[in-house]
């Protein structure tokens, strides 16, 4: 059973930064796509960027040139640097991962608060 674990979430000021991490069960080479979306209160689960085992970067309009997803083969996590956070960046941030079956997988979720 693939398990994708999320870490790093929490309360920061608005303008802040935080950085999320997701470690699968297996090694990051068996999942050709990884990434993250968020969930606020109320609303659909959202995409908030993606990347390929090639490296090849997606993002939501919404946190472009702010967040950073990156793939560490070495650590076998996928890091989400949040820079220049803002109050409606707050949801439960959930790790994402497609394996070479095309099976998905998600992580149980970590709560990123922005709040003065």
């Amino acid at each position: 059973q693939v398990q994708l674990v999320e870490s790093g979430g929490g309360l920061v000021q608005p303008g802040g930064s935080l950085r999320l991490s997701c470690a699968p069960s297996g090694s990051i080479s068996f999942f050709p796509l990884m990434g993250w979306y968020r969930q606020a209160p109320g609303k659909q689960r959202e995409l908030v960027a993606t990347i390929t085992s090639g490296g090849q970067l997606n993002y939501s309009d919404s946190v472009k040139g702010r967040f950073t997803i990156s793939r560490d083969d070495a650590k076998n996590t996928v890091p989400l640097q949040m820079n220049s956070l803002k109050p409606e960046d707050t949801a439960v941030y959930y790790c994402y991962a497609r394996n070479l079956g095309s099976r998905h997988y998600w992580g149980q979720g970590t709560q990123v608060t922005v709040s003065s």
